[in-house]
């Protein structure tokens, strides 16, 4: 059998095709010009190599030509960034940088409930279960045999369609989910018009993160692509753009192959900005209402502890329900402490602003209408480490005055 460690420059990414955030990464490694190879964790090294450095079994996870291991695509990214700073895909000024790590947050985060309802949810699931099969069964089974490979698919399929309750899909909350996706698709068609990536003419992780739903799910899955190639062809194409190595793209001859001069964010973004405050912060006000009455309630844990509620690892831990009222639905799901670990590294770029970039950025949020969720605070910093989340070292942050708790 292959073997699957880094070779040479070639770096490995542990993934498949229809997982969400090996999208992300697997754009990004292409966008960076990154030699890589890609394996299913269905293949035995996974299990006999990376799962015990990683305690999980969970991609994507990339091996460099380091030896090093990483795991979770935001992280990822920014390692390699770190470690590879020409040919950068996170804006140097300010601002740009910023909205690019609000965008990239959005739609890894929040947008998982609109790529699972239009995986697992009908009637999309049962047009286009034949392709879902082979697609898990893809990545469970490995052999010839096709009728193997389905039932492999098969008893994955059971395991994953499961956790749309927890993410607050159901029958009540469709039309919301479906509302709010489809009115995003018309401002992403409307913006590729414009410009070849969501900052202008250069990809950034704000292009990377709408990978992440935009790809396996709600792109590649036969029901939900139908709906993107039929009423948002510019998005489709973008889709198509994010995989290709070639950055300056002649579809866009006037626009230079670069973030746009003096920090500035293309017009087109904004309406794209207001959508997502409107229906993010509810989301995000409700996560911190339980996060900090969980660390209220648990005084004595020490940093590094585990934000679970059960006290396990996991790759998404929870620490209870939540509920809020969403798109005139009553939304209830598990809490995420991961939505809040990725959105609290916007905060904290936020809270290092001053002069006229903190100006220009306040002036845009008034714009958006964000001021409520960038007002959020948490009690204690959300931090990653051993690939999980956990208590951050840090002393409880602060609110300023007026700021929720």
């Amino acid at each position: 059998m292959t073997d699957t460690r880094p070779n040479g420059p070639t770096y490995t990414l542990w993934g498949g095709a229809l997982s969400l955030y090996s999208g992300k990464v697997r754009s990004y490694l292409i966008k960076k010009g990154l030699p890589y190879r890609e394996f299913y964790a269905s293949h035995p090294d996974f299990n006999a190599r990376i799962r015990p450095i990683v305690g999980l079994g969970v991609t994507p996870v990339v091996e460099t030509p380091e030896g090093d291991v990483l795991q979770d695509s935001t992280e990822i990214i920014a390692a390699l960034e770190a470690r590879l700073p020409e040919h950068p895909m996170i804006p140097a000024t300010p601002v740009q940088r910023l909205v690019a790590t609000l965008l990239d947050a959005y739609a890894t985060e929040h947008l998982l409930l609109a790529a699972m309802h239009y995986r697992w949810g009908e009637p999309h699931v049962s047009a286009q279960r034949d392709f879902l099969v082979a697609e898990f069964g893809r990545a469970s089974y490995i052999g010839v045999d096709r009728n193997e490979r389905n039932a492999a698919g098969a008893r994955m399929m059971a395991y994953f369609s499961a956790t749309l309750p927890n993410l607050g899909g159901s029958p009540e909350t469709a039309p919301a989910i479906e509302a709010e996706y489809l009115e995003l698709l018309e401002l992403l068609d409307q913006h590729f018009q414009h410009v070849p990536y969501l900052l202008g003419g250069h990809p950034s992780i704000a292009d990377f993160g709408f990978m992440a739903p935009l790809f396996a799910h709600l792109g590649r899955d036969p029901a939900p692509a139908s709906i993107m190639a039929l009423r948002a062809p510019n998005v489709m194409r973008w889709k198509e753009r994010m995989n290709l190595a070639v950055i300056e793209d002649a579809e866009y001859p006037s626009i230079p192959a670069s973030y746009p001069a003096d920090d500035a964010i293309p017009p087109t973004l904004l309406p794209i900005l207001k959508l997502i405050f409107s229906d993010w912060t509810p989301e995000l006000k409700a996560n911190t209402e339980c996060f900090n009455a969980w660390v209220r309630a648990n005084p004595d844990k020490e940093p590094g502890q585990l934000v679970c509620q059960d006290g396990k690892r996991r790759v998404h831990p929870t620490i209870g329900p939540i509920a809020y009222a969403w798109r005139n639905v009553a939304m209830r799901r598990a809490s995420a402490p991961q939505t809040l670990w990725h959105f609290s590294q916007a905060l904290d770029q936020t809270r290092a602003l001053n002069g006229s970039a903190r100006a220009r950025f306040d002036e845009l949020i008034a714009h958006v209408e964000g001021q409520d969720a960038m007002a959020i605070t948490l009690k204690r910093p959300i931090v990653r480490r051993n690939h999980v989340l956990v208590l951050g070292d840090e002393t409880p942050m602060q609110a300023a005055p007026g700021e929720p708790t």
